[in-house]
């Protein structure tokens, strides 16, 4: 008897796994969609913002007219990387 216990309620535990798993895709996948819908609508509302005031700099742009920071780290190629022969 025991031996038919065991194997259903492993099959039931699946079940209900399948179930929530299914439930939290449907709800990954709308949160994906709200996602994208935001990102759509904000960039519809900038684009139409530019429009109306196209004097006005982009944010990123407007920081005192200095030049783009340079980044602290740069490619270094391995080949200049030696071990020195003692």
């Amino acid at each position: 008897m025991l031996s038919w216990v065991v194997p259903g309620l492993g099959l039931v535990c699946a079940l209900i796994a399948l179930v929530w798993v299914r439930r939290l895709s449907r709800a990954h996948d709308a949160l994906k969609q709200s996602y994208w819908e935001l990102r759509y609508e904000y960039t519809k509302l900038r684009s139409q913002l530019s429009r109306l005031d196209p004097d006005e700099a982009p944010a990123s742009d407007a920081a005192s007219g200095a030049p783009p920071a340079t980044p602290s780290v740069s490619f270094v190629p391995l080949s200049t990387i030696r071990r020195k022969d003692k």
